[in-house]
């Protein structure tokens, strides 16, 4: 696997302020339901398909999961599929939703 940056809360809620990042977030459902960072999308790990990605369109593409290790997981994944996943929001949507970030529920 190459090399995953590490974002902290501040450069992804610049990312998505700026709309220069897609922000996925690879959380199962019911996690994604009782909260979620504005702006990203749910693809979980559990069923992972690098073709449901959505067209990067200029952006560089983030992964989120709740504390920082399933979004390097997926990294791996996406990373052996040809993609450029080389970044995550480090310590995940515990870190986001613990440093006051906006937080939606539902889908």
């Amino acid at each position: 696997m190459q090399a995953v940056e590490d974002w902290t809360v501040d450069q992804v809620r610049e990312g998505l302020d700026e709309g220069t990042i897609l922000l996925v977030d690879v959380r199962e459902e019911n996690e994604w339901v009782a909260g979620h960072i504005p702006g990203s999308i749910l693809l979980p790990l559990s069923a992972l398909d690098p073709d449901a990605l959505p067209a990067l369109a200029g952006r560089q593409l983030v992964l989120s999961c709740r504390s920082g290790k399933r979004s390097l997981t997926a990294a791996a994944l996406l990373q052996e599929a040809g993609l450029p996943a080389h970044a995550h929001l480090a310590g995940g949507f515990l870190d986001w939703a613990g440093q006051g970030g906006p937080v939606e529920t539902g889908l």
